[in-house]
């Protein structure tokens, strides 16, 4: 997840981003409930991938939706069938403001105040009890309110989607490393359903998750930050008030940091005896004050659905089609979201 309010700063930044956390993780966001959801949902994406019955398909819109699912969940409190057309309208980015304004509407509507929904409910009740939230500079004004929707909903379906997608299709073009995370799920774990803290027995596919998230480098440059003051950085002047972009891609990518910096390498976060290794140098979800602030339910979503799919299926690519042929090329823009691949998904026995 980027952070919602990118584009605020000083003082509203800091009340809608405590607002935000306070709300997302009263609705579930990084809690036992959240990890419920994402597990029943791993299933409902099992289930449409199962129905293909291991012919080729694009898992582009499943994912999607499996991912969007749980961000709708804590905005609006529910989930959506994939077949919604109102739900496809979100998934797809066809929505705009007047979309969200409209939905929204459907909710206030339907606002129970002894019983909110999700976050738009909880907005919605912090702008009838706050005095002057009808003010120009107050952070609950319902521009702000349709902006966080759209940007919870970008943020959390692309990214997500997007490293998911690519988790899979690494697992096609080296299937020799898609052996061995089966191989050490299963033994540790079997057929049972994956819970969080499996993570900690789970090194090598661990391991595979964070080193799928830094090679494909979804979000290469961080948000933007604005200086507070006048500053020299490594002999560089940066006046008060300059936006400053964070390249992420510099660290992820950095040759003193990782032995094979440009291919994908597990073994960077592994020891020699096989145990996790964290890395000070990754960091995908950004840093300091701004720091991805769905980087828990990020990590969460992201172990349990590949997990889940590594159980029940083994993936393939489409019968002609040599793995050396697959390669991560991404559509060009503010996140590198993977060119869609069809693949095959053989259901285990």
């Amino acid at each position: 997840l980027n952070d919602q309010h990118s584009t605020f700063n000083g003082l509203l930044w800091r009340e809608l981003r405590r607002f935000a956390l306070t709300n997302l993780r009263d609705f579930g966001m990084g809690r036992k409930v959240c990890e419920d959801k994402i597990i029943e949902e791993a299933q409902c994406l099992c289930q449409v991938f199962n129905d293909f019955r291991g012919k080729v398909f694009d898992m582009t819109e499943p994912v999607n939706c499996a991912v969007s699912n749980i961000i709708s969940s804590l905005v609006y409190g529910s989930r959506f069938e994939y077949n919604d057309p109102e739900f496809t309208t979100l998934v797809k980015f066809k929505v705009n403001i007047l979309t969200v304004t409209w939905f929204s509407k459907k909710l206030r509507d339907t606002l129970n105040p002894q019983m909110p929904r999700g976050f738009v409910d909880a907005f919605m009740l912090r702008q009838k009890n706050v005095s002057g939230s009808e003010a120009p500079d107050s952070p609950y004004q319902e521009e702000n309110l349709a902006a966080a929707v759209l940007q919870l909903f970008a943020a959390g379906t692309e990214t997500m989607s997007a490293t998911l997608r690519s988790a899979l299709l690494l697992m096609v073009k080296y299937p020799h490393i898609q052996d061995q995370v089966r191989e050490e799920i299963f033994r540790v774990i079997g057929t049972r359903e994956v819970q969080t803290e499996d993570r900690k027995d789970l090194p090598f596919t661990d391991a595979v998750l964070h080193e799928t998230q830094r090679i494909t480098n979804i979000v290469p440059l961080s948000l933007p930050r604005q200086t507070s003051q006048d500053i020299t950085f490594q002999k560089y002047f940066i006046k008060r008030g300059t936006t400053v972009w964070p390249l992420l891609t510099s660290v992820l990518y950095e040759e003193s940091e990782w032995e094979k910096p440009h291919s994908f390498y597990p073994a960077h976060f592994l020891h020699k005896d096989g145990t996790f290794r964290k890395r000070d140098a990754f960091m995908p979800f950004s840093a300091g004050r701004r720091i991805c602030l769905g980087e828990g339910l990020a990590r969460m979503e992201l172990f349990i659905f590949f997990v889940t799919l590594m159980q029940r299926f083994r993936f393939t690519a489409p019968p002609g089609v040599n793995v050396d042929e697959l390669e991560l090329m991404s559509h060009v823009g503010f996140t590198l979201n993977s060119v869609p691949h069809k693949l095959c998904a053989i259901p285990c026995a």
